[in-house]
Parts: structure tokens; C-alpha cells; sequence
């Protein structure tokens, strides 16, 4: 069960800039400098200490505390992206074995890790991290160059329309293959519910990724998307136009739905049930072999069934040491 949704590897422009970023000039080199030394912090961190979010068996989810946490989730990226999957390494990922940018300096990174996992010989038994979600919160965003996904859609007008919500980005999503289970996929939600709420999150935003560089033979899914949670005009974002592809790629009256929907990714069949929107248009990511579509989730769009089932008592005990 593949589970995808990063962003290609570029310097961010920041939002506030006309031109598209695709065609951006460089941030300043001290804040780039700065942004890839980790050591970006906003002075609010959840805690000094790890607080559980979530807990599901031996799998527990809560946010990295260290360096050590980020470059451990940063190699789980590279071994989900670049050698599970076909993205394409450039020489200093190839050497360094991590998926890693400037971003991963401002941004909170949200793990799974397992109690139970094996011990490893000459190593002390410490949790294994086996999930990871990236977390962008839009001060932080707005401080440091933008969102990521700007990269790919426009994303402004959104922003200019509800400046009276604050977003998150969610990005970089991936758990190892032998984890790729419900249980983990909810324990995911649990994490990023409780971050929600500790940070009065009013809008979820990011990239989702279809395996694949052909929208032709995407055509029935990304259709589908279309027909089934095509966003009203308050929420529409457009891929770039020098790199859009129109979701609709086929009559919509063609389409077999039970087809289209096996054919999503669990992910994305994921932000579906939550009640999410979907973006006019997608774009082809040739570096990591994907086809990228912009998700936009409310949060009282939320179907208040999964607000329940996600809060847990760790949930719960989790945002009231916050409030």
C-alpha cells in the first residue's frame, strides 16, 4: 500500500512574490543557511519532552524532539521514495542516504515509531521510527519563505480569501511497507488531530501523489477525483499553467467509480472520506515519478464521526496540557 505526499526539491519563494515559483529567485542566503543548519525553532515547541498523541499497541505517534529524530526521518524518506519508489536521487541524496531540504528546519515532524521492534546487535533498543508526516504551519511559513506546495500550485488567492484562517501543510507523508496497515494510517490522524487542535489549525493543505507520469493512464482516477470532490470556487487552486494537467482527462459519465476508487491511493482515499476538496488540476513530477494533486481540507468540513473516533484519550490528554 503505497503512501505518498511530498513536494519536489526546490528553494521556496515567498508568498507574497508575483511570479511563480517555479520561476523564483533564490531566499536569501542567510536564511537558507540558517534553514539547513535545523536549527529554526519558533519558541513554541508542543514540549521539551516527547508527549504521546496517539497510541495504537507497540506504535505510538508523536512529534521529533531532536536532530538525531529529523535525520532518522529524513532516511526513512529516502528509503520510501528513492529505493521502494522511483524518485531520482540527486548526487548529494545519493550520498547522504536522506531525503532532506531546507524545509525540514521549520517545519515539526510528526513520527510513528515502534516500541517492539527487534534489537539491533552492538546497538542499545531504542523505538524504531516507521511513519512521519511533515507539519508546516503557516506563521512559520510565512516567516520563512512560503508554503512548499507553492512550488507546484497557486496557491495565493486561497490564502487571500481566508486570511482569517490559519493553514497547515501536510507533506512528506510515508511508513515503512511492512506498516502500511489501518491501524497505522489512523494512528497518523490521531497525531495530526491532536496538532490541529494545539494549534487552533482551521485548514488543512498539501500535495497528494499518484504513482505514475502518464495522466492517461491516471485518466479514470484523476477524473474521478473531479466528479466526486471537485472544489467549490471559495476553495479552487490551478497547478502553474506551464506545468497544469486538467484533471479531467476522460468523460465523466465514462468512468466506473468502483474502478477509479480502487485505483486511488489509500492516502488519498483517505483525505476523501475526511471530506477534503481537490484542486482544478494536477501536475506531473518527472523527479520522483508521480503525478501530484492539491488536496484542501477544512476542518468543518470534518465528518464529525472521524472527529470522534479520533480523539482518543491520548488525544484528549495530549491538547489539554495545551490549553
Amino acid at each position: 500500500m503505497a503512501m505518498l505526499d511530498r513536494e519536489t526539491e526546490q528553494s521556496q519563494q515567498p508568498t507574497s512574490l508575483d511570479n511563480p515559483p517555479f520561476v523564483r529567485t533564490n531566499l536569501p542566503k542567510k536564511i537558507l543557511t540558517a534553514m539547513r543548519r535545523n536549527r529554526l525553532r519558533d519558541g513554541r515547541p508542543i514540549s521539551e519532552k516527547p508527549i504521546t498523541l496517539g497510541r495504537v499497541g507497540s506504535l505510538e505517534i508523536r512529534l521529533a524532539q531532536t536532530e538525531r529524530e529529523i535525520r532518522k526521518a529524513q532516511r526513512l524518506r529516502y528509503k520510501v521514495f528513492y529505493k521502494e519508489m522511483s524518485a531520482k536521487p540527486d548526487s548529494h541524496t545519493k550520498f547522504t542516504r536522506r531525503d532532506a531540504d531546507a524545509f525540514d528546519a521549520i517545519c515539526d515532524h510528526l513520527l510513528v515509531l515502534d516500541h517492539d521492534s527487534p534489537k539491533k546487535k552492538f546497538r542499545r533498543r531504542e523505538p524504531r521510527i516507521v511513519g512521519t508526516y511533515r507539519l508546516l504551519r503557516q506563521e512559520m511559513a510565512n516567516l520563512y519563505g512560503g508554503f512548499y506546495s507553492a512550488a507546484e500550485f497557486n496557491i495565493q488567492p486561497i490564502l487571500d480569501t481566508h486570511k482569517d484562517r490559519r493553514f497547515l501543510e501536510l507533506g512528506r507523508s510515508c511508513v515503512l511497507k511492512e506498516y502500511r496497515t489501518k491501524r497505522t494510517i489512523e494512528l497518523l490522524w490521531q497525531g495530526i488531530w491532536a496538532y490541529v487542535q494545539i494549534h487552533k489549525i482551521d485548514v488543512m493543505i498539501g500535495c497528494a501523489s499518484l504513482r505514475g507520469t502518464d495522466p492517461k493512464a491516471l485518466a479514470e482516477p484523476l477524473t474521478f477525483l473531479s466528479k466526486q470532490a471537485r472544489a467549490p470556487e471559495e476553495w479552487r487552486v490551478e497547478a502553474w499553467p506551464e506545468i497544469s494537467v486538467p484533471l479531467d482527462q476522460m468523460p465523466k459519465e465514462d468512468i466506473n467509480d468502483k474502478q477509479a476508487l480502487r485505483l486511488l491511493p489509500p492516502l488519498v482515499k483517505a483525505y476523501m472520506r475526511l471530506g477534503c476538496h481537490f484542486g482544478e488540476s494536477a501536475m506531473v513530477d518527472h523527479q520522483f515519478g508521480t503525478t501530484d494533486v492539491f488536496i484542501v481540507l477544512p476542518v468543518e468540513n470534518i465528518d464529525p464521526k472521524y472527529v470522534e473516533h479520533y480523539s482518543t484519550a491520548s488525544v484528549k490528554d495530549a491538547v489539554a496540557m495545551h490549553l
